[in-house]
């Protein structure tokens, strides 16, 4: 439990540099420029962090989730992302997921970053804040998006390894619509996660005809 207040401490920090950041054409956004080293002698507090596929104590921790939230609604904007990593491991099973693998996004100080640039003509701004329950956030624009954006998964497979693990695989895509006719513009590849499952998977056993 100590941990988990201890990641909203961390919460609470990252976000107050970065919460109402404006973003002008033409400027790209680094979260760790912004955040700067989350270090012990910055303030910042333990909380769980994933290395090589194993959880551990960091400072820092939780972090992570601020990544995922940003680029989660990244992709329902017209903004361009410029940098994203995922890890290369699946370390939960999906019980309770609400959002399809790898549609995150996973951070490390100073390498692993998040960026994107704004390549439309109008500012953005990225609101951040805590409840009691949830991280909550959005992008703001005085010029209203024409376009909606539904993000889904495609193509997802388990695969059984010859090391005798599993291997998860699929692709991130985004169809984006008119928002006044409906009607498509087009469908984007976003992204293709490829993990290594640190679990293993609930398999159902195949039909015979």
């Amino acid at each position: 439990m100590v941990l988990q207040y201890d990641k909203i401490h961390n919460l609470k920090m990252a976000i107050s540099n970065i919460d109402g950041i404006v973003i002008k054409p033409g400027e790209t956004f680094s979260l760790w420029k912004l955040i700067g080293n989350p270090s012990k002698r910055n303030g910042y507090k333990k909380g769980m962090v994933l290395e090589s596929g194993q959880v551990k104590s960091g400072y820092g921790g939780g972090l992570c989730q601020l990544g995922n939230l940003i680029y989660w609604m990244l992709l329902h904007t017209p903004l361009t992302v410029k940098e994203r990593w995922r890890h290369s491991f699946d370390v939960f099973p999906d019980t309770n997921r609400t959002l399809p693998f790898g549609s995150g996004a996973t951070i490390s100080f100073n390498y692993i970053d998040l960026q994107f640039k704004n390549e439309t003509d109008s500012d953005f701004q990225l609101n951040l804040w805590l409840s009691d329950t949830y991280l909550n956030g959005e992008f703001n624009s005085k010029k209203e998006n024409r376009h909606q954006y539904e993000v889904f998964e495609s193509d997802h497979l388990i695969h059984h390894a010859p090391w005798g693990g599993y291997t998860r695989h699929n692709r991130i895509k985004r169809k984006v619509s008119d928002k006044i006719s409906g009607k498509e513009v087009k469908e984007e590849l976003v992204t293709e996660n490829h993990a290594i499952m640190m679990y293993e998977p609930l398999l159902s056993e195949p039909i015979n005809p």
